[in-house]
């Protein structure tokens, strides 16, 4: 696995109050939900980046109102009405 080496003030995490270790797994977390919200990363390479399994990141996902669903809207709006297309050939 590679590393990246980040510069931060000294007294970063007293100021976000967090370890050394809880301030990567946070920063690493937050990089994860950014880049899997721009569809940038999968769930799964996303939760693989945060150190956590997709069950968990798609909770992180919950936390911090991130949608699991990365449809652009014109292609959710061209499969809404594909779908109610569909629906209205169905014999009642």
């Amino acid at each position: 696995m590679k590393q990246i080496t980040l510069e931060y003030p000294d007294d970063f995490e007293a100021a976000v109050q967090a370890t050394p270790e809880e301030l990567a797994a946070q920063i690493r977390l937050m990089a994860a939900l950014k880049m899997f919200e721009l569809a940038k990363l999968s769930s799964g390479k996303a939760a693989e980046l945060a150190g956590m399994s997709r069950t968990e990141f798609f909770e992180m996902c919950g936390r911090y109102r991130v949608s699991v669903f990365n449809y652009p809207s014109e292609e959710l709006e061209a499969e809404l009405k594909a779908d109610l297309e569909a629906v209205g050939k169905i014999p009642s």
